[in-house]
């Protein structure tokens, strides 16, 4: 690499790099260039294998509304058996974190659906209606006896939507509705 130019590049403001005055141009490795070779015959370059990239993330908290914080708490915790991890704030206006004891790094969001000051009122009164309908929040749960934990979970007073049923594409299941309206699917693990 000499001051005659030769095998320097440069960065366009694209972020693109071409070939520097003089030098020879090779085209990107993913590229399909079909220019000829130094020998005059055209080859074909292969086209660029995509990678998968892995990394570390895991799934840490996933929110679900309430209406009533108290009567939230006391079916995720009372009737599910959750634990408590975090209880912010006072009235309507708290977000208990809650989830199994043996997956510390898992937790379910209970929040106020609605604080969010960008919401119109058209769209509060909107979450509101599919609250009520039962449309609006849900969350799919695993239990390695989706039979025992239907029993105790009915027992305890929830309101069933499914009983458990083999489904078609090859799960068994059961539904219940939280107190929110929320919509709680429970599978049986694999």
């Amino acid at each position: 690499m000499g001051g005659d130019g030769i095998g320097r590049r440069r960065v366009t403001t694209a972020g693109a790099t071409t070939a520097a005055a003089g030098a020879p141009s090779t085209p990107h490795p993913g590229s399909r260039d079909t220019r000829p070779t130094r020998s005059g015959i055209e080859k074909r370059r292969r086209p660029a294998v995509p990678r998968v990239i892995c990394m570390d993330i895991t799934i840490h908290t996933t929110p679900l509304p309430h209406t009533d914080p108290e009567e939230s708490l006391a079916f995720y915790r009372d009737v599910l058996g959750f634990e408590v991890r975090t209880d912010v704030g006072q009235g309507n206006m708290r977000w208990i974190t809650v989830g199994p004891a043996e997956q510390p790094g898992t937790n379910i969001l209970l929040a106020p659906p609605t604080v969010d000051p960008g919401l119109t009122e058209d769209e509060r009164r909107m979450i509101h209606e599919m609250m009520a309908k039962g449309t609006y929040g849900w969350i799919l749960l695993a239990s390695r006896d989706v039979d025992a934990v239907f029993e105790k979970v009915e027992a305890r007073g929830a309101e069933v939507v499914q009983e458990p049923t083999d489904q078609p594409y090859g799960i068994r299941d059961c539904a219940f509705r939280d107190p929110a309206g929320n919509l709680v699917r429970i599978r049986q693990a694999d």
